[in-house]
Protein backbone atom coordinates (compact mmCIF):
# COMPACT_ATOMS: atom_id res chain seq x y z
CA UNK A 1 0.00 0.00 0.00
CA UNK A 2 1.00 3.83 -0.43
CA UNK A 3 4.48 4.75 -1.90
CA UNK A 4 6.43 1.58 -1.57
CA UNK A 5 8.48 3.07 -4.78
CA UNK A 6 10.79 4.93 -2.34
CA UNK A 7 11.82 2.17 -0.40
CA UNK A 8 13.48 2.03 2.97
CA UNK A 9 15.26 5.30 4.00
CA UNK A 10 18.18 4.66 6.83
CA UNK A 11 17.17 5.48 10.47
CA UNK A 12 13.65 5.88 9.19
CA UNK A 13 11.20 3.05 10.61
CA UNK A 14 8.54 1.55 13.29
CA UNK A 15 10.82 2.16 16.36
CA UNK A 16 11.40 6.21 15.31
CA UNK A 17 7.43 6.52 13.93
CA UNK A 18 6.33 5.08 18.25
CA UNK A 19 8.58 7.78 19.14
CA UNK A 20 7.17 10.74 17.78
CA UNK A 21 3.72 9.35 18.70
CA UNK A 22 4.24 9.53 21.40
CA UNK A 23 6.05 13.08 21.60
CA UNK A 24 2.74 14.05 20.04
CA UNK A 25 0.66 12.12 22.37
CA UNK A 26 2.18 13.92 25.19
CA UNK A 27 1.63 17.39 22.87
CA UNK A 28 -1.91 16.47 22.83
CA UNK A 29 -2.42 15.82 26.45
CA UNK A 30 -0.72 19.56 27.10
CA UNK A 31 -2.77 21.08 24.58
CA UNK A 32 -6.14 19.64 26.06
CA UNK A 33 -5.17 20.81 29.42
CA UNK A 34 -4.97 24.35 28.27
CA UNK A 35 -8.32 23.65 26.16
CA UNK A 36 -10.32 22.76 29.32
CA UNK A 37 -9.87 26.07 30.94
CA UNK A 38 -10.30 29.65 30.29
CA UNK A 39 -7.27 30.48 27.69
CA UNK A 40 -6.37 34.11 26.70
CA UNK A 41 -5.71 34.65 22.77
CA UNK A 42 -3.19 36.72 21.85
CA UNK A 43 -2.04 37.67 17.79
CA UNK A 44 1.03 37.19 15.91
CA UNK A 45 2.21 40.13 14.20
CA UNK A 46 1.03 38.19 10.74
CA UNK A 47 -2.84 38.79 13.02
CA UNK A 48 -3.46 34.97 13.04
CA UNK A 49 -3.86 33.87 16.21
CA UNK A 50 -1.62 32.21 18.65
CA UNK A 51 -2.47 30.75 22.42
CA UNK A 52 -0.79 29.16 25.22
CA UNK A 53 -1.53 25.51 24.12
CA UNK A 54 0.45 26.73 21.12
CA UNK A 55 3.61 27.58 22.96
CA UNK A 56 3.31 25.16 25.87
CA UNK A 57 3.08 21.99 22.78
CA UNK A 58 5.63 24.04 20.73
CA UNK A 59 8.10 23.72 23.50
CA UNK A 60 7.53 19.97 24.77
CA UNK A 61 8.06 19.22 21.12
CA UNK A 62 10.98 20.59 20.07
CA UNK A 63 12.72 20.01 23.96
CA UNK A 64 11.95 16.10 22.80
CA UNK A 65 12.64 15.92 19.54
CA UNK A 66 16.17 16.95 19.87
CA UNK A 67 16.44 13.61 21.67
CA UNK A 68 15.72 11.55 18.56
CA UNK A 69 18.12 10.59 15.91
CA UNK A 70 21.45 12.88 15.52
CA UNK A 71 20.28 15.74 16.75
CA UNK A 72 18.52 16.28 13.50
CA UNK A 73 17.49 20.49 13.54
CA UNK A 74 13.90 21.53 14.11
CA UNK A 75 11.96 24.37 12.53
CA UNK A 76 8.47 24.96 14.54
CA UNK A 77 5.48 27.64 13.73
CA UNK A 78 6.16 29.21 17.27
CA UNK A 79 10.05 29.16 16.43
CA UNK A 80 12.52 31.68 14.60
CA UNK A 81 13.42 29.63 11.57
CA UNK A 82 17.26 29.89 10.36
CA UNK A 83 18.22 31.46 7.32
CA UNK A 84 18.44 29.64 4.70
CA UNK A 85 22.41 30.15 4.81
CA UNK A 86 22.28 28.39 7.52
CA UNK A 87 19.37 25.63 6.87
CA UNK A 88 20.26 24.93 3.09
CA UNK A 89 22.24 22.86 3.73
CA UNK A 90 20.53 20.18 6.16
CA UNK A 91 19.98 16.79 4.37
CA UNK A 92 17.18 16.15 7.41
CA UNK A 93 15.65 18.35 9.91
CA UNK A 94 11.69 18.12 11.62
CA UNK A 95 9.29 20.31 10.68
CA UNK A 96 6.68 20.80 13.29
CA UNK A 97 3.28 23.17 13.78
CA UNK A 98 2.43 22.05 17.72
CA UNK A 99 -1.25 23.22 17.03
CA UNK A 100 -2.31 23.48 13.63
CA UNK A 101 -5.81 24.96 13.58
CA UNK A 102 -5.66 27.10 16.43
CA UNK A 103 -8.96 29.18 15.07
CA UNK A 104 -10.58 25.88 15.32
CA UNK A 105 -9.20 25.73 19.03
CA UNK A 106 -10.12 28.93 19.88
CA UNK A 107 -13.75 27.72 18.69
CA UNK A 108 -13.60 24.94 20.48
CA UNK A 109 -14.89 22.58 17.73
CA UNK A 110 -12.07 19.77 18.35
CA UNK A 111 -11.21 19.91 14.78
CA UNK A 112 -7.37 21.10 15.51
CA UNK A 113 -4.19 18.83 15.50
CA UNK A 114 -0.59 18.36 16.04
CA UNK A 115 1.32 18.19 13.35
CA UNK A 116 4.80 16.68 13.03
CA UNK A 117 7.05 15.52 10.06
CA UNK A 118 10.47 14.50 9.37
CA UNK A 119 11.64 16.28 6.55
CA UNK A 120 14.51 14.39 4.29
CA UNK A 121 16.05 15.92 0.83
CA UNK A 122 13.09 17.98 1.04
CA UNK A 123 10.64 15.12 0.81
CA UNK A 124 8.45 14.66 3.92
CA UNK A 125 9.32 10.71 5.12
CA UNK A 126 7.72 10.14 8.62
CA UNK A 127 4.66 12.36 9.77
CA UNK A 128 2.12 12.09 12.35
CA UNK A 129 -0.98 14.14 12.80
CA UNK A 130 -2.85 13.99 15.95
CA UNK A 131 -6.47 15.46 16.78
CA UNK A 132 -6.57 15.25 20.75
CA UNK A 133 -10.04 16.56 21.52
CA UNK A 134 -11.36 13.72 18.79
CA UNK A 135 -8.90 11.25 19.54
CA UNK A 136 -7.89 10.96 16.54
CA UNK A 137 -4.69 10.03 14.96
CA UNK A 138 -2.98 9.62 11.55
CA UNK A 139 0.45 8.32 11.58
CA UNK A 140 2.93 7.31 7.91
CA UNK A 141 6.31 6.28 6.93
CA UNK A 142 6.89 7.32 3.05
CA UNK A 143 7.60 3.79 1.67
CA UNK A 144 5.89 1.30 4.36
CA UNK A 145 2.68 2.71 4.51
CA UNK A 146 0.18 4.86 6.51
CA UNK A 147 -2.17 3.87 9.40
CA UNK A 148 -5.49 6.02 11.32
CA UNK A 149 -5.76 5.17 15.05
CA UNK A 150 -9.36 5.80 16.48
CA UNK A 151 -12.33 3.13 16.83
CA UNK A 152 -10.70 0.37 14.64
CA UNK A 153 -6.86 1.41 14.24
CA UNK A 154 -5.54 0.12 10.80
CA UNK A 155 -3.97 0.83 7.78
CA UNK A 156 -5.45 3.16 4.98
CA UNK A 157 -5.78 3.88 1.24
CA UNK A 158 -6.94 6.58 -0.84
CA UNK A 159 -9.89 5.50 -3.05
CA UNK A 160 -10.66 4.83 -6.68
CA UNK A 161 -11.89 8.74 -8.05
CA UNK A 162 -15.47 9.15 -7.53
CA UNK A 163 -17.29 10.78 -10.52
CA UNK A 164 -18.67 13.82 -8.90
CA UNK A 165 -15.78 13.86 -6.36
CA UNK A 166 -16.18 14.72 -2.71
CA UNK A 167 -14.18 17.91 -1.42
CA UNK A 168 -12.88 18.70 1.81
CA UNK A 169 -13.14 22.14 2.57
CA UNK A 170 -12.02 24.53 5.26
CA UNK A 171 -14.22 25.65 7.91
CA UNK A 172 -12.21 28.61 8.64
CA UNK A 173 -11.78 30.20 5.08
CA UNK A 174 -15.09 29.82 3.04
CA UNK A 175 -15.03 32.24 -0.47
CA UNK A 176 -16.57 32.88 -3.50
CA UNK A 177 -14.64 30.92 -4.79
CA UNK A 178 -15.76 27.40 -3.31
CA UNK A 179 -18.84 27.49 -5.06
CA UNK A 180 -16.49 27.76 -8.44
CA UNK A 181 -14.76 24.91 -7.17
CA UNK A 182 -18.08 23.53 -6.68
CA UNK A 183 -19.38 23.84 -9.47
CA UNK A 184 -16.41 23.09 -11.55
CA UNK A 185 -16.38 19.36 -9.78
CA UNK A 186 -19.93 18.69 -10.78
CA UNK A 187 -21.57 16.96 -13.42
CA UNK A 188 -25.19 17.70 -14.55
CA UNK A 189 -27.76 16.02 -12.53
CA UNK A 190 -24.86 15.41 -9.91
CA UNK A 191 -23.47 18.36 -7.65
CA UNK A 192 -19.74 17.43 -6.13
CA UNK A 193 -20.27 16.53 -2.69
CA UNK A 194 -18.65 18.78 -0.01
CA UNK A 195 -17.01 17.67 3.54
CA UNK A 196 -16.18 20.30 6.02
CA UNK A 197 -13.26 20.45 8.84
CA UNK A 198 -10.52 22.43 10.30
CA UNK A 199 -6.38 22.09 10.31
CA UNK A 200 -4.40 18.87 7.88
CA UNK A 201 -7.25 16.93 8.93
CA UNK A 202 -8.58 17.65 5.40
CA UNK A 203 -5.96 15.85 4.20
CA UNK A 204 -6.13 13.01 5.84
CA UNK A 205 -9.56 12.76 4.46
CA UNK A 206 -8.61 12.24 1.01
CA UNK A 207 -5.75 9.70 2.82
CA UNK A 208 -8.36 7.35 4.09
CA UNK A 209 -10.67 7.46 1.19
CA UNK A 210 -13.57 9.98 2.61
CA UNK A 211 -12.78 12.85 0.20
CA UNK A 212 -11.29 12.82 -3.35
CA UNK A 213 -9.51 15.95 -3.05
CA UNK A 214 -8.53 19.25 -0.77
CA UNK A 215 -7.96 22.19 -2.66
CA UNK A 216 -6.18 24.67 -0.95
CA UNK A 217 -6.12 28.29 -3.03
CA UNK A 218 -4.78 30.35 -0.15
CA UNK A 219 -1.69 31.09 2.18
CA UNK A 220 -0.38 28.10 4.39
CA UNK A 221 3.29 27.70 5.24
CA UNK A 222 5.74 24.25 4.96
CA UNK A 223 4.26 23.72 8.74
CA UNK A 224 0.88 23.30 7.73
CA UNK A 225 1.50 20.70 5.01
CA UNK A 226 4.59 18.09 5.83
CA UNK A 227 3.01 15.45 8.08
CA UNK A 228 -0.18 15.29 6.58
CA UNK A 229 1.68 15.17 3.19
CA UNK A 230 3.47 12.12 4.02
CA UNK A 231 0.32 10.38 5.30
CA UNK A 232 -1.43 11.35 1.96
CA UNK A 233 1.59 10.24 -0.25
CA UNK A 234 2.00 6.49 2.07
CA UNK A 235 -1.04 6.37 1.37
CA UNK A 236 -0.98 6.61 -2.13
CA UNK A 237 -2.21 10.04 -2.96
CA UNK A 238 -0.32 13.00 -4.23
CA UNK A 239 -0.04 16.62 -2.98
CA UNK A 240 1.14 18.84 -5.54
CA UNK A 241 0.86 22.47 -6.40
CA UNK A 242 -1.19 24.03 -9.57
CA UNK A 243 1.01 22.64 -12.33
CA UNK A 244 1.35 19.16 -10.63
CA UNK A 245 4.43 18.86 -9.06
CA UNK A 246 4.60 17.71 -5.42
CA UNK A 247 5.03 20.02 -2.83
CA UNK A 248 9.19 19.85 -1.30
CA UNK A 249 10.54 21.74 1.81
CA UNK A 250 13.25 24.11 2.67
CA UNK A 251 14.06 24.81 -0.96
CA UNK A 252 14.47 28.69 -0.73
CA UNK A 253 14.61 31.39 2.06
CA UNK A 254 10.66 31.80 2.30
CA UNK A 255 8.69 28.73 4.24
CA UNK A 256 5.19 29.58 2.49
CA UNK A 257 3.99 27.10 0.37
CA UNK A 258 2.32 27.47 -3.08
CA UNK A 259 -1.42 27.24 -3.57
CA UNK A 260 -2.02 23.42 -3.63
CA UNK A 261 -4.37 20.38 -4.27
CA UNK A 262 -4.31 17.45 -2.42
CA UNK A 263 -6.29 14.64 -4.00
CA UNK A 264 -6.40 10.38 -4.65
CA UNK A 265 -5.12 10.41 -8.51
CA UNK A 266 -7.96 12.85 -9.72
CA UNK A 267 -7.89 13.72 -12.95
CA UNK A 268 -7.28 17.38 -12.53
CA UNK A 269 -7.60 20.53 -14.65
CA UNK A 270 -4.57 22.60 -13.43
CA UNK A 271 -5.72 25.57 -15.90
CA UNK A 272 -9.27 25.59 -14.24
CA UNK A 273 -7.46 25.63 -10.23
CA UNK A 274 -5.72 28.63 -11.65
CA UNK A 275 -8.25 30.33 -12.87
CA UNK A 276 -10.62 30.49 -9.79
CA UNK A 277 -7.26 31.25 -7.58
CA UNK A 278 -7.02 34.15 -9.83
CA UNK A 279 -10.97 35.43 -8.30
Amino acid sequence: MGDSAAGEIPGVDAALLAEVRAIAAAAGRAIMAVYRQDFVVERKADASPVTEADLVANQLIADRLATLGDGWPIITEEGRAPAWRERCSWPRYWLVDPLDGTREFVKRNGEFSVNIALIDGGVPVLGVVLAPAIDLEYAAIRGQGAWRYHDEPGPIQVRAPADPPTLALSRSHASRREMQLIDTFSRPGAEASVVRCGSSLKTCLVAEGKADLYPRLGPTSEWDTAASQCVLEAAGGQLTDLSGRPLRYNTRESLLNPMFVAHNGLNLDFDRLHEIAAL
